[in-house]
């Protein structure tokens, strides 16, 4: 029963009998064949059938709703089994830097746990040097962030993307009338990093050296609150793109500059060379094809952190 709630609920879903039957790969005659016997084990009605449409009935209204539960109760019982029934639990640890906004990693998560529902998933969320540490201890098996150190044969360095760099400001600030700006244009305005108060010290060190930052700095814990104190004129965020990001009302984004370049920073997933689990580099495959492509070669390097 649990197949032909799955066939009922593509159905209701894609209010289509055609689009359900292509995305469970049967035949149009084979969809309508199973919710027939669905009613049938039922002993009531579902759905009012008239040519091309149909509308549900208030028993196929209730069964809908309580069939979600039923086949997503089922699929985590499944996957619990499966891995009981292979002994070794399958775990992939993902880390992340605080500041990223998660898009590309929200869309493949889904995806990669289709198809291989008998990992669990871990996210972990950290500065560069958390993430970091998180990988020399074990406790991260791929971590996505960007590239400081210099390359080592202990890591795998997987290109993901290129982070271009803008100054988020008020649409009421001066600076919003500037088509681009420099460190030396912000040198009098805070920067806002996302960073917890403990650990701003490095990530600060970090603007320092290698964007030349010379203003103070603000800390964020997360990306909302760094929106926030934009908004509220506190200071410029340092906000990464890599696409031109869409116009919004009530903010600016300003390209930042240097020596006549838009700053930029190269983001990769790195995991330890010597870690033994066939689907780190298929995760990390799937999260590259969901970042958009730009002018770096998208091969895998062997060496880095």
């Amino acid at each position: 029963m649990i197949k032909q709630m799955k066939y009922f609920q593509a159905v209701v879903r894609l209010q289509s009998f055609t689009k359900a039957a292509e995305e469970c790969f049967i035949s149009q005659s084979a969809i309508s064949q199973q919710l027939q016997a669905l009613e049938k084990d039922l002993g009531v009605k579902l759905m009012h059938r008239e040519r091309r449409k149909f509308t549900l009935t208030a028993a196929g209204e209730y069964f809908y709703r309580k069939s979600l539960v039923i086949v997503s109760d089922f699929e985590r019982l499944r996957v619990e089994t499966l891995r009981l029934a292979e002994g070794a639990k399958k775990e992939l640890s993902i880390g992340f830097l605080r500041h990223y906004r998660g898009k590309e990693l929200k869309a493949v998560l889904p995806a990669f746990q289709a198809q291989h529902p008998e990992v669990e998933l871990t996210l972990f969320v950290g500065t560069h040097e958390e993430l970091y540490e998180g990988l020399r201890n074990g406790r991260i098996d791929v971590a996505i962030s960007d590239l400081r150190r210099a390359p080592s044969d202990e890591y795998v360095n997987f290109y993901l993307t290129r982070g271009y760099l803008y100054a988020e400001v008020p649409a009421g600030s001066p600076l919003a009338s500037l088509s681009s700006i420099t460190m030396e244009d912000l040198k009098n305005t805070p920067a806002i990093l996302i960073v917890s108060s403990e650990n701003s010290a490095e990530e600060e060190l970090f603007f320092r050296e290698y964007l030349g930052t010379k203003n103070e700095f603000l800390t964020a814990e997360n990306l909302d609150t760094a929106h926030i104190m934009v908004a509220a004129g506190k200071g410029y965020f340092p906000i990464e793109f890599n696409m031109p990001p869409a116009p919004k009302e009530e903010i600016r984004y300003i390209p930042i500059m240097r020596r006549g370049q838009q700053i930029f920073r190269e983001y990769y997933a790195f995991w330890r060379a010597d870690t033994i689990k066939e689907y780190i580099e298929p995760f990390a495959a799937m999260l590259k094809e969901e970042f958009p492509g730009d002018a770096k070669s998208a091969e895998r390097l062997n060496e880095v952190e």
